[in-house]
């Protein structure tokens, strides 16, 4: 059972999605408004936010904006724009997944639901591996937290600071798909980092890895999802 903020000012279809949430044993509450939304996770935050973007006083994209300088709650965007710059937009803005309108009720519930999973996975991960004094492997890659040092097939990587923070972050979970949001949260630290900033420092980590996005060894990118450092088959 997971708590579920839902945003949506027409009301056949709030009561609608509420009805489709609750008889999928979500516990539902409701706004029409973007900013009364706002003060509701802030005062008690939800597991998870179903968001409309055609809001009376707020568009759905500041509010997705402004949710996450405060959040970092999962949120599923409910829209009728189906262009892919928009799409690109609502998921660079911080959407954690999207659904165009019109949609079932079972779609809804499923994605949902792996909303929830992702969000539960990132919250869980696995405990990293440190076969030897604090050293994590991947692979070919050996990672010295306290050294600060990332060697790959016996060679040392020069990595900036955060570069290095992101290749540990990642093997640590290891075989693991981390979402963008979750990825930026815990490796920047700040209220709110575009996600351009994350595909920066990808691009620049897969280039000093020897690899190549068309081409991934170790980084991989799941669109529409997150990053996952994988041991090479």
């Amino acid at each position: 059972m997971a708590s579920v903020l839902l945003v949506e000012d027409d009301p056949v279809i709030r009561a609608r999605l509420i009805d489709v949430l609750s008889r999928h044993d979500h516990v539902v509450r409701s706004s029409p408004y973007g900013f009364e939304a706002l003060r509701e996770v802030t005062r008690q935050p939800p597991d998870a936010v179903v968001l409309d973007l055609g809001l009376p006083d707020l568009d759905g994209v500041d509010v997705l904006r402004m949710l996450r300088s405060i959040s970092q709650v999962p949120v599923l965007v409910a829209t009728a724009r189906d262009d892919e710059a928009e799409i690109i937009r609502l998921l660079n803005a911080g959407a954690d997944d999207y659904l165009v309108k019109p949609f079932s009720g079972g779609q809804l519930a499923a994605r949902l639901g792996a909303v929830l999973r992702r969000a539960s996975a990132a919250a869980h991960p696995a405990a990293p591996v440190e076969p030897h004094g604090g050293v994590i492997r991947v692979g070919g890659l050996a990672i010295d937290r306290e050294a600060r040092s990332a060697v790959l097939d016996g060679k040392e990587l020069r990595l900036t600071r955060r570069e290095f923070d992101l290749l540990a972050y990642l093997a640590e979970r290891a075989d693991r798909v981390v979402p963008r949001r979750r990825v930026l949260a815990d490796v920047w630290r700040q209220p709110y980092v575009e996600e351009q900033t994350l595909d920066v420092h990808v691009s620049s980590l897969r280039r000093k890895l020897g690899e190549r996005a068309r081409r991934p060894r170790y980084l991989h990118t799941v669109r529409g999802v997150g990053i996952k450092l994988v041991t090479p088959g």
